[in-house]
């Protein structure tokens, strides 16, 4: 079962797409979409991440932050990112912390479920009903934007 919203959303640090430290409190003030997603290069995946690449100017002039967290590790990442392009930093959770402590644990993998987090590390919106195809304006649509 996903964390409630109002729930403070869970502190991590992990290396991303470029091998980069990245940590929940980098984006202290910005509202962040950690979505979550089990494989990376596969059709339901790869359609969820290019509808966050086709609409992230959107996001970016909101002052949004998009994050992608999976449990592969940052070569795949890499190879996924450069194959399709993608624009924002994915997560490799190949300990699968994040994956734990955000209760989306599907066996093995990232159950698919987003979460929106605010400027205060609290969580304002839980969907665990993603339509990989049009993820991104749903998410659009719940901030308002």
């Amino acid at each position: 079962m996903p964390l409630s919203v109002g729930t403070d959303a869970p502190a991590f640090t992990v290396k991303d797409t470029d091998g980069n430290t990245v940590s929940l409190i980098d984006f202290k003030g910005k509202t962040i979409v950690l979505y979550f997603y089990p494989k990376d290069d596969t059709p339901g995946c790869t359609k969820q991440a290019c509808s966050f690449r086709d609409a992230i100017e959107k996001y970016k002039n909101k002052n949004v932050v998009i994050l992608g967290v999976s449990s592969d590790d940052e070569d795949s990442h890499k190879v996924f990112t450069q194959k399709y392009n993608l624009t924002f930093p994915l997560l490799a959770d190949t300990e699968q912390k994040l994956i734990k402590a955000y209760d989306v644990d599907g066996g093995g993998y990232a159950k698919r479920v987003t979460y929106i987090i605010d400027g205060n590390g609290k969580i304002i919106h839980v969907d665990s009903s993603v339509n990989t195809s049009t993820h991104a304006s749903d998410v659009l649509a719940v901030l308002g934007l």
